[in-house]
């Protein structure tokens, strides 16, 4: 290949460099028994995979990865795996939230430092793909999402059991009597029975679904089971593709358009997905200059009907949404219904239109139509304002009790998720089923890190007295796995002086969600006096990462990203230092 394209290539400033230079880059790499021919200007792919056993949702990417090699070979490219670190929700303390970051830099400085002209991102948990997505569109070089895929359906006794959603059923029945600690170890290895990410609605799955509704990712790839063969077919068609998307110049910036944000929105309401799309998708637009705020999320939604009947708002997992049609079947429905921008380009070149256009629904129970959907318009994720929260906050409606969607009740309060905790158990604690229990330095400076503690479970004592569901108020996140009412992302938070600082016991709570407000009803002269109270916590950390952390993450309304990360910084090739 000698053509004007392939001599400026970006991967030729190494393997086509003359001299020592070139030497050095050439003969390092033979090292491992790449032929000279590899050099010769085919498009150099990097494969980026988040495999780790400390991230039990991502320890089979390393397979995946084989299947995209394969397809890159097959299109004449020249595939390079490298590891990237893995922030799985499951094991890292204090959240995998607080290295989202940190993984977005590490994966854009070693696709700006490395001799590439194209990337496939293989991601798992939660925050492994936004962060990927975020480090890709920084660089902006032609990028496609693989995500590792949804476990088996759970079973247990007969039943279906869903990751995360079954275990705060199974804490309820264990708390509640219905279950032995016997029966919940048995459960456990009943839950996660296979490789893949949670096979709830959860975030892992609502973020699959966003890569691919934004146009990052193969159509129907979202949904395959992690050990179903189609997913190593997809993967090896991504690896296929992401040559053609080099030679196309087919890069982030022209897929993550405006459009593009508002299908994946209206998408997210479509499938009953995680407030946690929230966060990840501003923190992205922040990268690519859309100005996307939290009204857009609320007003672009209102309108869209939840269509899929899946854990934690329904009742099916993700192994029976693939078989049902998968995420085409729900865009097809929705350009429908004209809800989406059908002509939004994608990795695969052509538009979402054309990308779903043989897109079938099988059956109507899992994925349903918009004339009859799962539920009505305007039970989507909605965004609230009120002095309690004057820069919003977020609740998922469509896994909340409706009789508690208009609400009057005294706070409960408490510093820390685990001061809580501490008391959860007392039979004597001072709550009843009117009670909002408000969960404060819970969000992105105060934990730090914005965990999914929102949706604590329930006081014993209420939960043996029937109560099943509570208002509660946090500023930090909940699980996409969670149910119940709870009010979370409250900007901005108590730690930086938020109203949620100056709640007291037994202050008059007010929700509203469908006028969009959270209040205290207490006068503004006391809420001022409070204020002039209230001093900033003392710093805990003063080194190292967390330190960085605290001193420059923003708030839940922003994305939760730190500033100087937003907009690209581009592709540049790095000097030659040899």
């Amino acid at each position: 290949m000698t053509d004007a394209k392939t001599t400026s290539r970006r991967s030729q400033a190494w393997f086509g460099a003359q001299g020592r230079s070139g030497m050095v880059y050439r003969s390092w790499m033979r090292n491992q028994g790449f032929g000279h021919e590899v050099f010769d200007g085919r498009p150099v792919i990097g494969i980026a995979t988040s495999a780790s056993e400390l991230a039990p949702c991502n320890a089979h990417l390393t397979r995946v990865a084989e299947a995209v090699k394969r397809g890159v070979w097959q299109a004449g490219g020249f595939p390079l795996q490298f590891p990237t670190m893995a922030t799985g929700e499951t094991l890292m303390r204090p959240t995998a939230m607080l290295y989202r970051n940190l993984m977005a830099m590490e994966v854009e400085e070693l696709i700006r430092a490395n001799p590439l002209d194209g990337v496939v991102l293989l991601s798992g948990c939660d925050k492994t793909t936004p962060a990927m997505l975020m480090g890709a569109a920084s660089v902006d070089l032609p990028a496609v999402m693989v995500t590792g895929g949804p476990m088996l359906n759970g079973k247990y006794r007969g039943q279906d059991v869903g990751s995360g959603t079954h275990v705060w059923k199974f804490e309820e029945d264990l708390k509640t009597g219905r279950m032995t600690q016997e029966e919940c170890f048995f459960a456990e290895g009943c839950m996660a029975r296979s490789n893949g990410h949670c096979m709830t609605m959860g975030t892992a799955s609502t973020m699959a679904c966003m890569a691919e509704a934004l146009g990052m990712q193969l159509p129907g790839s979202a949904a395959w089971p992690a050990v179903d063969s189609r997913r190593m077919e997809t993967a090896q068609a991504a690896g296929q593709r992401i040559v053609r998307m080099v030679e196309e110049e087919l890069r982030p910036s022209r897929i993550l358009t405006r459009e593009a944000f508002e299908n994946a929105i209206r998408v997210n309401a479509a499938i009953g997905g995680s407030t946690n799309a929230i966060i990840h998708l501003t923190a992205l637009a922040g990268r690519v200059g859309v100005d996307l705020d939290l009204e857009d999320f609320d007003e672009l939604a209102r309108v869209v009907p939840t269509l899929v009947n899946l854990m934690p708002s329904g009742r099916y997992l993700m192994e029976d949404f693939c078989y049902a049609g998968g995420l085409p079947a729900v865009m097809a429905e929705l350009l429908r219904g004209e809800l989406l921008h059908g002509d939004q380009i994608t990795v695969t070149g052509h538009g979402v239109a054309e990308n779903v256009a043989d897109a079938e629904r099988v059956g109507a129970d899992v994925i349903t139509g918009l004339d009859v959907p799962f539920q009505p318009a305007g039970t989507g994720t909605a965004v609230l304002r009120g002095n309690l929260c004057p820069d919003g906050a977020v609740i998922k409606q469509s896994a909340a009790s409706p009789h508690l969607l208009t609400h009057r009740g005294p706070a409960r309060v408490f510093d820390s998720p685990e001061a809580y905790h501490a008391v959860a158990d007392d039979p004597e604690l001072d709550v009843d089923e009117n009670t909002v229990i408000v969960i404060r330095n819970a969000g992105p400076k105060g934990y730090p890190g914005m965990p999914e503690v929102a949706n604590v479970p329930l006081p014993a004592k209420l939960l043996k007295a029937g109560v099943t569901d509570m208002v509660r108020v946090c500023d930090g996140r909940m699980s996409g796995t969670g149910y119940g009412t709870v009010v979370l992302h409250v900007a901005p938070e108590a730690a930086v002086g938020g109203p949620l600082a100056l709640v007291r016991d037994g202050d008059p709570i007010v929700l509203d969600v469908p006028n969009r407000t959270l209040r205290l009803d207490v006068a503004d002269a006391e809420l001022q006096r409070r204020r002039e109270l209230w001093q900033t916590p003392a710093p805990r950390y003063t080194s190292g990462y967390t330190w960085l952390y605290t001193q420059h993450v923003g708030q839940a309304d922003e994305g939760a990203d730190f500033g100087f990360l937003r907009c690209s910084r581009g592709h540049e090739v790095p000097r030659d230092s040899h």
